[in-house]
């Protein structure tokens, strides 16, 4: 996939993105969300990206494991071979608690390395949660040949840096969307910028944005739509899906 043919660059794509994985279906970030995605049609994931003790990247939303596993801690704590026994099913519920359908399966935290190599031909709007992680995700980047069909992100600026220059293609960070939305707010627009994508947060600093939460009703999706916006980033790959096809 070349750079030009990557949907998450492409403003006329409209391309359905999987918030780590159909996590309004199956458990966030893990191959199982991932697997589920392609199947209800997602154009592209999004996922989130942090180290292991032994500078691994693997896919976690947050810094320690207790919310969407069987254990505690911080994930910086964990060697990689630590998470082999780790349940990343454990928590995951579609009924508000009633059951729990992945418990005690085989679902784990994945390595990214795992996640570009099960999928191959999917583009990926990677998330750096922490500055640290930018040099391994660069490395895994290249030696996969992933460059082409990825776009990494970040709240935290400096975890873009080596990301800045091509072949990479990168989000703006909080800090840019608030710089821009002055600009903008002012009159001024940018001649160039150091960015291809905008992944905008639910609020940053008085900025609104179109929904207070990830796009997952027909309703919603069809007035974003509406009002041409270029991508949408959903936990329901399905339901954007079939409201694209009317």
């Amino acid at each position: 996939m070349g750079a030009e043919s990557n949907p998450l660059l492409d403003l006329s794509a409209r391309p359905v993105i999987a918030h780590r994985g159909a996590s309004g279906a199956a458990p966030e970030n893990t191959l199982a969300a991932f697997e589920l995605a392609v199947r209800q049609g997602a154009d592209a994931f999004e996922l989130d990206v942090r180290l292991t003790a032994d500078g691994v990247p693997v896919v976690l939303h947050d810094p320690t494991i207790q919310r969407t596993t069987d254990r505690a801690g911080l994930l910086a704590g964990l060697r990689l071979a630590d998470l082999k026994d780790i349940d990343a099913g454990f928590r995951f519920s579609s009924d508000g608690g009633r059951t729990f359908p992945f418990r005690a399966g085989d679902v784990r935290i994945p390595t990214l390395i795992e996640v570009l190599r099960g999928f191959p031909d999917l583009p990926v709007l990677l998330e750096l949660k922490e500055v640290a992680a930018q040099g391994p995700v660069r490395q895994v980047l290249l030696e996969e040949k992933a460059v082409e069909r990825c776009v990494l992100a970040s709240e935290h600026l400096a975890a873009l840096k080596v990301f800045r220059e091509p072949p990479f293609a990168t989000a703006a960070s909080a800090a840019e969307i608030g710089v821009l939305y002055r600009e903008v707010l002012f009159r001024r627009v940018p001649s160039s910028l150091p960015y291809r994508l905008l992944s905008v947060p639910v609020r940053h600093r008085g900025l609104p944005v179109p929904t207070r939460s990830f796009v997952n009703d027909a309703a919603t999706a069809r007035t974003l739509w509406g009002r041409g916006v270029a991508g949408m980033v959903t936990n329901s790959p399905d339901v954007m899906r079939e409201e694209l096809k009317k």
